[in-house]
């Protein structure tokens, strides 16, 4: 039997650092990252997505990034089996390798296995994008947090896929979504490794809003008015876009935008903790704390020897 690799998952919310933290241990253990981050896919959405820079791009082999246009579909199933596919070749010659991201439902795809849901009727899912159509997205919301509060502060509310794909769940089967989520992992040939990365919350939203006021200095409302036309993408269905297409959509002023943004940011970092919060598994670091998560990885990699 092949003995078992290990796959390092670098978790937490928006601007905590996990690109820089993650660099860091790729190099430490000669090792290549994979991007767990559904929205760094795409080339087209490049400042609005945080993606490491071309400088930080060059420090470690990186996967996952840039490797998709805006106009192609891309399902966090497909991601399953490309990461999957892609871990096999990345462990033939490391012992260790990194994936890094806060998009939840991805990184759970690749350590756990995608949740197994019923065939939904075509119809229940066209009667929800006409609700959607007719009654916006706060309705979405106030239908899910009724029908399924476990489910609503995990998911992102500002997404109206998300809200649709679980409210259709509810109304074909009559149960909760979060019924349906996977109680217990699939087999993988590697072990993973959970690390979650926190700092105090007023320090965390206090670099959420430099980090937006950065982005927008480098050219953010020029970018989304280049996306604009692609707007009803599902990969544009994120915050630090759809803040600005209400504004160029002459919903509200540039100041409102900017603050729109800030605040949506903030409320995606919150949704990020409690999603990972969730599995007790991860074990939290703050950032500056690299070597203390080195010293873990090491021990777990010596765990593994006894156990191959």
């Amino acid at each position: 039997m092949r003995k078992k690799k290990l796959l390092v998952s670098v978790v937490g919310p928006t601007a905590v650092g996990k690109t820089a933290v993650t660099i860091d241990l790729a190099n430490a253990f000669d090792s290549e990252i994979i991007s767990a981050d559904s929205r760094q896919f795409y080339r087209e959405m490049e400042l609005g997505t945080a993606k490491p820079s071309a400088e930080e791009l060059s420090l470690a082999p990186h996967h996952f990034i840039n490797t998709l246009s805006v106009t192609q579909e891309y399902s966090v199933g497909q991601f399953e089996k490309d990461a999957i596919s892609l871990l096999d070749e990345l462990f033939q010659k490391h012992e260790v390798v990194f994936m890094a991201g806060g998009s939840g439902l991805f990184v759970d795809a690749v350590c756990n296995g995608l949740d197994k849901f019923p065939e939904i009727d075509p119809a229940i899912r066209e009667k929800l994008n006409e609700t959607y159509a007719a009654k916006g997205i706060a309705h979405l919301q106030s239908l899910l947090k009724e029908r399924d509060p476990t489910y609503y502060v995990q998911v992102d509310v500002q997404n109206p896929q998300r809200l649709i794909r679980a409210l259709e769940v509810i109304e074909s089967t009559g149960e909760p979504f979060s019924s349906f989520r996977r109680q217990q992992a699939a087999d993988r040939p590697f072990e993973v490794l959970r690390i979650g990365l926190e700092m105090d919350r007023e320090k965390l939203y206090e670099r959420i809003d430099m980090r937006m006021d950065l982005m927008i200095a480098a050219g953010l409302f020029e970018e989304a008015e280049r996306l604009y036309q692609y707007r009803s993408l599902n990969a544009l269905q994120t915050v630090g876009y759809k803040e600005i297409f209400g504004y160029l959509d002459g919903e509200y002023d540039k100041e409102e935008a900017v603050r729109l943004l800030k605040r949506n940011s903030r409320r995606y970092a919150k949704r990020q903790l409690t999603w990972f919060r969730r599995n007790e598994s991860v074990h939290w670091f703050s950032p500056n704390q690299v070597a203390e998560i080195k010293a873990l990885i090491s021990e777990e990699l010596e765990l593994l020897k006894t156990k191959n």
